[in-house]
């Protein structure tokens, strides 16, 4: 009975009849009124078709400028030059002392130990510097702040209120900081990171 019918499909038999049969799995239309053509989808499926569905593979929509905040920080050439320069002024005093310069995220970018300097000048310069950029203050002036019953801003982590930490700003906005750990008191670990920042303002 199937061979009949795919006969008669192939031969247009039968008046106004209209057939729909599958040779070889492509569906086909069959009538009197001509040879056997292919089926076309309808618009619909064509949409359906055409319109990628969301998945792992779609592609992530662009960042629009909303979305994205710039921030401001040295450059590494400006960071080693500060680094540098706050060296160069403690050596000339003959002071051995440990140089930090963190980005404005209080990244470390540049960390220069001078010949002799201590197994802790490293992280007091560290932390004296992040001290510096988290408060856009020098460390000598926040002293005060870390005083008084309770918890106070000597208990953050990574913190040291000793002097020897300066900011870096340009145009009234911090974009790093310096620390100085070495030198026989904390004024004089200042100074040298003043002479530091001073290359770059």
């Amino acid at each position: 009975m199937i061979k009949n019918i795919r006969r008669r499909a192939a031969l247009g038999l039968g008046a106004g009849a209209l057939g729909l049969c599958a040779v070889a799995g492509v569906a086909v239309n069959a009538s009197a009124a001509g040879p056997l053509t292919e089926a076309k989808p309808s618009a619909a499926g064509t949409a359906a078709q055409a319109k990628p569905t969301a998945g792992p593979g779609t592609a992530a929509k662009p960042a629009t400028g909303g979305d994205v905040v710039a921030n401001p920080s040295l450059d590494i050439d400006a960071a080693l030059r500060a680094a540098q320069a706050t060296l160069k002024a403690a050596e000339k005093d003959g002071h051995r002392v440990t140089v930090v310069v963190l980005d404005r995220s209080g990244t470390v970018q540049v960390q220069l130990k001078g010949d002799g300097a201590g197994p802790q000048t490293a992280e007091s310069a560290t932390r004296k510097a992040f001290t510096a950029v988290s408060f856009g203050q020098p460390t000598s002036a926040l002293g005060g702040r870390v005083t008084g019953p309770g918890a106070t801003l000597r208990d953050m982590p990574g913190t040291l209120f000793l002097a020897g930490g300066v900011p870096v700003s340009v145009d009234r906005q911090v974009v790093g900081a310096i620390g100085v750990g070495g030198a026989p008191s904390g004024d004089l670990d200042e100074r040298y990171a003043d002479a530091g920042a001073a290359t770059l303002r």
